[in-house]
């Protein structure tokens, strides 16, 4: 099933993306999949986040190639930061490039969306918590980052948070081809096949540390080949499975 949140005339509507249409569901889906007796065409809608987060959870060092090409050791244990829940913006949404910043980089990667209210889970019972899986590009600005010497200011400027453009609930996230197009050009290649950590292990150990709320995003880091881009720039990450998530960045 692929779960869409939209606009349309100026209502904001969760819906079920179909080959003819979008369903139009009742409330969001953190509480229920009913539907209404109503259909709107695709053309009619502009396409917001597939969640309405308290948090958003990202993990780093999560591909072994990823650890190698930065010549660092690949982790015990999830490496774990946050980004601002008002980084958040929607398929071909605009990507803002800060004049403060002086290089900021993609990062394509498979996040999910929390379904219901988990704390203290086991690995074996994380996947009854995860509502669907989408696309996610991890903006950062490297030269904040290096600076600060930690993450959250560099990755949680206002719109480096793309996500979409659907969730889906049903997907077998072992093998997932993942990549990264810049201007058409392809940046990364790789495969979930790499993880270091596989989503289910990673919503346990956040679990451990924190509450996870309905709506929270959890994003599973990125594979090698990131790399920067400028004004201008088209980006889309592709996920087997999970379509094609596009912004530009201005």
């Amino acid at each position: 099933m692929k779960i869409v949140r939209f606009v349309y005339k100026k209502d904001v509507c969760w819906g079920i993306l179909e080959d003819k249409g979008l369903k139009v569901l009742k409330e969001a889906p953190y509480r229920s999949l009913k539907v209404l007796p109503r259909e709107i065409p695709l053309k009619a809608v502009r396409f917001l986040p597939p969640a309405t987060p308290s948090k958003i959870i990202l993990v780093g060092l999560n591909y072994k190639e990823h650890a190698r090409e930065l010549g660092m050791s690949v982790p015990d244990e999830p490496v774990v930061f946050l980004k601002a829940p008002t980084a958040l913006i929607g398929h071909e949404a605009l990507v803002v490039y800060p004049k403060s910043v002086k290089r900021l980089d993609y990062e394509a990667e498979l996040a999910l969306v929390i379904g219901k209210k988990a704390k203290d889970i086991q690995v074996r019972d994380a996947a009854e918590y995860i509502l669907g899986y989408t696309c996610l590009n991890d903006i950062t600005a490297r030269d904040i980052q290096k600076k600060d010497g930690q993450w959250m200011r560099a990755k949680s400027f206002d719109t480096f948070c793309p996500l979409g453009p659907y969730l889906e609930t049903e997907l077998n996230t072992s093998s997932l081809k993942i990549q990264l197009y810049l201007n058409g050009l392809l940046k990364q290649d790789s495969s979930t096949a790499d993880f270091v950590f596989d989503p289910f292990h990673i919503v346990s150990f956040i679990s451990k540390a924190m509450t996870l709320l309905p709506g929270d995003i959890v994003s599973t880091g990125t594979p090698s080949g990131v790399g920067p881009m400028e004004r201008g720039d088209r980006l889309e990450v592709l996920i087997e499975g999970l379509g094609i998530l596009k912004n530009k960045v201005v």
